[in-house]
């Protein structure tokens, strides 16, 4: 895999304006004897991952780590990122870090995402964006929703979309990082998600409801005995609208540390860049304007 490959595999993951399509719903089926009795403690599955999000919320904040990967044309690649969440106000702070080249160095400075109700910003952007100004995108504007644009999914919108679960399956018990869990398969609905979700959600999740080509997404969900996520994977795949090329994304979330003291504090107005963004950018935005509401 070339440099070039490499940096087009990350732009595409980060594309602001692509249309995305979902693959085959996983599905799973429910234990028996031992892990029957289990779920019947835990709950309905469906209900219990419909309340995932307030659970999280009434947990107030947590630590969090992101992984993005995405798999193009014999090409994969994987986007990681750190840091922490506050589910009350729905404000995060994340150091994303982008995929080395092959040579195994780093090819863009760590990206610092803040995370808010309706928008997204950015800094060490790059693609001509100055170095000290923040990138601002409207999340409502993406088709979709910033699920895969930021190269992390928000931990509070990936948490409501379980509002969404229409079908889901109670595996078993597993511990994830020492902590006991239990294990949902299922599929959600991305416009059922965005009827319920909260406020802040709701245009996000409706945007991406509506740039799919499909509204299911499969998932993995492992919550603790609070019924908190401790982890949980969701599965997407989307067609490049510029090269035509299938690409199949894993987004995969671990919370820990609830609790944790959360202060994420937003830019400036002068602080946010208002000029165009280069196309060939690692975290590529394409033909945008932050101005123009991205």
């Amino acid at each position: 895999m070339d440099r070039r490959q490499h940096r087009r595999a990350g732009s595409t993951v980060a594309a602001v304006g692509i249309l995305l399509g979902l693959g085959t719903a996983a599905t799973g089926c429910t234990g028996t004897g031992a892990a029957a009795e289990d779920v019947k403690g835990g709950g309905d599955p469906v209900t219990v991952l419909h309340r995932a999000g307030d659970a999280l919320r009434d947990a107030g904040s947590s630590k969090a780590t992101t992984s993005m990967e995405m798999a193009t044309g014999g090409t994969r690649v994987t986007i990681r990122g750190r840091g922490v969440y506050d589910y009350r106000h729905r404000l995060g702070r994340l150091t994303v870090m982008l995929p080395e080249d092959p040579a195994g160095t780093a090819g863009h400075r760590p990206i610092t995402e803040l995370l808010a109700p309706g928008a997204l910003f950015m800094k060490n952007r790059g693609a001509g964006v100055p170095a000290d100004k923040w990138v601002r995108v409207e999340t409502a504007t993406l088709s979709d929703g910033n699920l895969v644009t930021g190269g992390a999914t928000d931990p509070y919108a990936a948490a409501e979309m379980l509002r969404g679960t229409r079908e889901a399956a109670f595996v078993g018990r597993t511990e994830v990082a020492g902590t006991p869990v239990r294990h949902y398969r299922g599929t959600a609905d991305l416009g059922r998600a965005a009827r319920y979700a909260s406020a802040g959600n709701r245009a996000s999740l409706a945007a991406a409801a509506k740039g799919f080509a499909t509204a299911v997404v499969p998932f993995d969900a492992y919550l603790d005995d609070q019924g908190r996520i401790r982890k949980l994977r969701q599965r997407f795949s989307f067609v490049n609208g510029r090269q035509r090329a299938s690409v199949a994304v894993a987004s995969t979330l671990l919370l820990y540390a609830f609790g944790t003291p959360v202060d994420v504090r937003l830019p400036d107005p002068a602080d946010i860049y208002a000029g165009r963004i280069a196309e060939d950018g690692p975290a590529d935005g394409a033909t945008t304007r932050p101005g123009d509401g991205a």
